[in-house]
């Protein structure tokens, strides 16, 4: 695949992101239980389909991000992650 380079960035970018909201003392515990699953669902290389890959972690993410105990920054964090899953998805 010629993008394959490209996908692993996108991936490595936003594990980043993940990592940082993991890091975050104002986000509860369950959520970043939610947040750890995700990334490790998406660097899971165990499962070479990257489409599956991502639509575990979205769904994970999406559940995390409907936590009434989430603050509203790490929530647009949470969408801003989802927004690039979806176009490492439809990409």
């Amino acid at each position: 695949m010629e993008n394959d380079e490209s996908y692993k960035e996108q991936v490595k970018e936003l594990t980043h992101f993940m990592e940082q909201l993991e890091a975050n003392p104002g986000v509860p515990k369950n959520v970043k239980r939610l947040i750890s699953e995700a990334k490790a669902k998406l660097n899971d290389e165990s499962e070479p389909d990257l489409d599956i890959r991502v639509s575990t972690a979205v769904y994970l993410l999406e559940e995390a991000g409907e936590d009434i105990n989430m603050p509203m920054h790490a929530r647009t964090q949470i969408w801003t992650i989802l927004s690039g899953l979806e176009r490492l998805k439809h990409g």
